[in-house]
């Protein structure tokens, strides 16, 4: 599976429970030379020249005299994405020591501790989790209540093997958040098997299907999922149709969920073409790749598809039309043998 795919997975998985975060001051960047340098930057990163668009944007924020969060920012994002830690924590060091008000010293701590956690995924090293500890503790005691905050630093003590207190930060963390946020089930979920938090969990989030009915990943839990990202106007999804159509018949019955997300904009012939082609398993729109799931999976091209076990973790992906039957199959003997288990631990007790 693609690292990048991973990370950015991981990051919104964070960033998502941002709802009560810090606001972000002005980011730049100011002078002339600077906005130029920046410029070259986001033209560098339209043509996938990351290594240069980096480049420019430390130019940038040095040409801002160090200042320059949005110079900052882009440098820790790309850097991240490209595996250039040692870019990623000096940029992030940058704003930690440039923030001033309180909200900004939170934002800075925060944005640290992020690069740190994902480093750690990255190179499996319990330092790097203790150290994006540290740095969750500062953003929460600059700005208390942020819950982005408070629930990465609950994966980070999990990480490093400190399950009360990540346990403890989760519990925080449901407090600040209504019953229905998926976070929230997450974090729930976290609270009763700790191990999960160290998984390769997908991303949770929550979506409305064509039938009105409120579906979050969290609510599947138990069941394997195939997410299926696809389109009416892509000609490869229509021709992989057929395929889901077999896999949705070939495991109906099963502890097993397909749930396609259409990225159509279109509502009104996405509907018309589910319904002529007979999709009757759960449909939802997300309408784009901006969409907030597609982006939660860092989805760039369709037909794309990830499979979930029943933990929720996050064991495959597939760009194209791929046989995925064997994985499933697996997936789904694993998940039955959990239910019967659950069913004789209720006999039994």
């Amino acid at each position: 599976m693609r690292v990048t795919v991973i990370l950015a997975a991981l990051t919104c998985s964070i960033l998502a429970s941002a709802a009560q975060d810090p606001p972000e001051k002005s980011e730049g960047p100011f002078s002339d030379n600077a906005q130029k340098s920046f410029r070259d930057g986001l033209n560098y990163v339209r043509t996938r020249s990351i290594a240069a668009a980096i480049d420019s944007f430390k130019k940038a924020d040095k040409q801002d005299g160090g200042r320059c969060l949005a110079c900052q920012k882009k440098v820790v994002k790309y850097a991240v994405e490209t595996g250039d830690w040692k870019a990623a924590e000096s940029a992030a060091g940058e704003m930690v020591a440039e923030a001033q008000d309180p909200k900004d010293v939170a934002r800075a701590h925060y944005e640290l501790g992020a690069v740190l956690y994902q480093e750690g995924m990255n190179k499996h090293k319990e330092e790097l989790f203790v150290r994006a500890h540290t740095e969750f503790t500062a953003a929460q005691a600059a700005f208390a209540k942020f819950p982005a905050a408070i629930f990465s630093d609950g994966q980070a003590l999990a990480h490093a093997r400190q399950d009360d207190a990540a346990k403890a930060q989760f519990e925080a963390y449901t407090k600040l958040k209504p019953e229905d946020d998926p976070q929230r089930q997450r974090a729930l979920r976290y609270i009763s098997n700790i191990e999960l938090a160290r998984a390769r969990m997908a991303p949770a989030f929550a979506a409305t299907t064509l039938d009105g009915q409120r579906i979050s990943l969290d609510d599947l839990a138990g069941k394997v999922v195939l997410l299926d990202f696809w389109a009416t106007w892509c000609r490869p999804c229509r021709e992989a149709l057929p395929h889901l159509q077999k896999i949705a018949k070939k495991f109906e019955g099963q502890p097993l969920v397909v749930l396609s997300v259409s990225l159509d904009v279109d509502e009104s012939k996405w509907k018309e073409f589910v319904e002529k082609n007979s999709m009757t398993w759960p449909q939802c729109r997300d309408g784009g790749f901006t969409g907030p799931i597609a982006r939660q999976f860092g989805v760039t091209a369709i037909p794309h598809t990830f499979t979930i076990d029943a933990d929720g973790v996050l064991e495959d992906e597939h760009i194209g039309d791929a046989s995925v039957e064997g994985k499933l199959k697996k997936l789904v003997a694993r998940a039955q043998e959990l239910q019967a288990a659950s069913k004789r631990t209720a006999q039994s007790q």
